[in-house]
């Protein structure tokens, strides 16, 4: 019996939340007095899981897993999983891993639970918490399935380093070469954080007037070494790419820090961002009912506080490199 982890990488790296989930299935893995596994696909540097308490790694060269296919991907894990004798699979809780997970679930007849944000408050019954309505509140859930599968929330448990002797073993796994699915083009931003990975992300909304205003916010993302988003509106005008559309009806946001500029905070956007730990706003209207939902607020004109800002923190990183 052993824990097993999907670690998510591209270009052969490991993602950030790959790192997570490894930490989170070390801790699991100690409160079941057994250790943890991890399927890595197609990666190189496969020894440094060890970092994050991983004892072994399943390693698995196909380029047929590449680009993500979720169906090969499923194929590869209940195998893996097989071949360990795994009683509990841990994920991610990416867009890839969402739509892979259930597919493995419904093969393994597996319970699974998304959106996990803390170690199991038991083993026996085996429950866990979650975020439930939007992020609005929690939901504490036993699952009673022999094989069990975990989403864990991005930055909910954090990467924690608990170093380990790891052994690196290749797994070779013949997939079916005719899959329904298939990439046929993926574009992508290059060189900027991404939403899904940083820690902190900076996003703005009508508030900033135009697109040509938008300078002042990659600068100060730039500073931060943040990915820049924007709210519904914003790209609905074209100002900016869908892609950094964020919310309920976008994407979630689970960073550690976002700051919130021009954007009034209606319900759908705040319901997609609070899982995020801080949230700074800057409003000139004090009514803005995103300040409700804010830890930190600023009222005042963005064109005059986010440029002080920019530069407050410019001689910080100055005084400190």
């Amino acid at each position: 019996m052993s824990v097993i982890v999907y670690t998510e990488s591209e270009n052969g790296k490991f993602k950030k939340n790959a790192f997570e989930v490894a930490s989170y299935a070390a801790e699991v893995a100690k409160q079941m007095g057994t250790s943890a596994s991890a399927v890595s696909l197609n990666c190189k540097e496969n020894d440094v899981l060890g970092t994050y308490g991983v004892a072994k790694v399943l390693n698995v060269q196909n380029a047929s897993l590449t680009p993500f296919n979720a169906k090969a991907t499923a194929e590869v894990m209940a195998k893996a999983i097989e071949s360990e004798n795994a009683t509990l699979v841990i994920v991610s809780s990416s867009s890839d891993a969402k739509y892979m997970a259930p597919l493995l679930a419904a093969q393994l007849k597996a319970g699974y639970v998304p959106n996990v944000v803390a170690a199991p408050e038991s083993t026996s019954p085996f429950q866990v918490k979650r975020t439930a309505f939007s992020n609005k509140g929690f939901a504490h859930t036993v699952i009673k399935t022999d094989i069990k599968i975990i989403g864990v929330s991005n930055n909910a448990f954090g990467t924690v380093e608990t170093p380990t002797d790891v052994s690196i073993e290749d797994f070779n796994v013949a997939l079916d070469s005719e899959f329904k699915t298939k990439s046929t083009d993926i574009d992508k931003v290059v060189g900027k954080a991404t939403i899904a990975d940083a820690d902190i992300v900076v996003s703005a909304g009508r508030g900033l007037k135009g697109p040509e205003n938008w300078g002042m916010i990659e600068e100060l993302a730039d500073v931060l070494g943040a990915a820049t988003a924007c709210s519904k509106p914003v790209s609905d005008l074209g100002w900016r790419p869908h892609g950094e559309h964020v919310g309920q009806t976008g994407k979630p946001v689970a960073s550690n820090l976002y700051i919130a500029i021009g954007i009034s905070g209606a319900i759908q956007h705040l319901a997609g961002v609070s899982a995020s730990k801080t949230k700074v706003v800057i409003n000139n209207d004090p009514e803005a009912p995103f300040f409700k939902a804010a830890d930190y607020g600023i009222v005042g004109d963005a064109f005059e506080v986010v440029p002080e800002l920019i530069e407050k923190l410019k001689e910080f990183k100055a005084q400190n490199s």
